[in-house]
């Protein structure tokens, strides 16, 4: 088997596992690889109880990388995730205790109940991959890799993320409820799992996907074939949401403001890498279309009339999709 083949297994192998961890989550798995493989981060949305904490730990369990989950509360303070100066009296010196940063995968739960100043440090560890203390910044992990949280229900007391921290995350993704089927699927796996753990037994150890096979993977994706065709289509979808009237007038009415540039690499990055994940060496039209929802989401601004008619992004991006042509 050749390397390249080597290569896709593992991730096909570990997309398996992850798809036997997260019943009936099928989208979540899928967009929390193609989060790894770009190198960016995500954003979840979901009532409690969809396996979103158990999706990341899934894929921390996946590769070979460590994770820590970091809770999010109104009382966190920015040195609880980068790490503070520790002062040692005998010698007179300080040295620098590395905070819950410093892992490669980390899961930022609840984000939306931190305040400002504890939100803007993960700013900072997501878009410049380094932490600051004092006048001195410590690089993070070459593999690093944020899932942040929110629930869609209990919003007093939260602090809703600025503008300018949601287009750090490649993909907003919203977890929905599963099926029936899939629920009694849950349910005889999460059986299983209470009977080997009164039984003390040890779980299989699975071949693990290593650092240094996704940065292989990162390198193949970026060099698979998009025609100009498709990135002149990236391109008018993203233009579309900043000049909505060139397509109806309704569309013109509900967005205030349309996708920075970091929604088009979004797009690309992503469906790239749908395009690797499904084995070939090309992106297509439906790749794009694929991404683009989660790409988009949490980029585009809504005015007020929109959102008082019951407006959401979706449908926007629903409809931008439908009037802009695909080659």
């Amino acid at each position: 088997m050749s390397s390249e083949n080597i290569l896709k297994e593992a991730f096909t192998q570990l997309c398996r596992e992850l798809e036997q961890q997260i019943i009936g989550q099928r989208v979540l798995v899928q967009r929390l690889l193609l989060t790894l493989l770009c190198d960016g981060h995500l954003l979840l949305e979901g009532a409690p109880g969809l396996a979103k904490t158990r999706a990341i730990k899934s894929l921390a369990r996946g590769l070979e990388a460590d994770f820590h989950r970091i809770q999010f509360t109104p009382d966190l303070l920015p040195a609880d995730l980068t790490g503070s100066d520790v002062y040692h009296p005998e010698t007179g010196s300080f040295s620098f205790n590395e905070g819950p940063l410093f892992h490669n995968v980390i899961l930022a739960d609840e984000i939306n109940r931190a305040p400002a100043k504890v939100q803007s440090a993960l700013l900072e560890a997501m878009e410049e991959r380094q932490v600051t203390v004092g006048a001195t910044s410590y690089p993070l992990p070459p593999l690093f890799l944020v899932m942040a949280t929110q629930n869609p229900i209990e919003q007093e007391g939260t602090y809703p993320l600025p503008e300018a921290q949601l287009d750090r995350f490649l993909l907003h993704v919203r977890v929905d409820y599963p099926d029936r089927h899939a629920s009694r699927k849950i349910l005889q796996v999460v059986r299983h799992e209470a009977l080997c753990a009164l039984e003390h037994k040890v779980p299989l150890e699975l071949r693990k996907v290593t650092q240094k096979q996704v940065f292989t993977a990162r390198r193949e994706i970026m060099q698979l074939h998009l025609a100009e065709a498709v990135e002149e289509y990236i391109v008018e979808i993203i233009e579309t949401t900043r000049n909505p009237g060139q397509y109806g007038q309704e569309l013109s009415s509900w967005i205030r403001w349309g996708a920075s540039p970091r929604g088009a690499i979004a797009i690309e990055r992503a469906a790239r890498s749908m395009a690797w994940l499904a084995e070939r060496d090309f992106v297509t039209p439906e790749d794009v279309q694929n991404v683009a929802p989660d790409a988009l989401r949490h980029r585009i601004l809504l005015n007020y009339e929109a959102e008082a008619d019951g407006i959401t992004a979706q449908q926007c991006i629903d409809q931008i999709l439908a009037s802009v042509p695909a080659p």
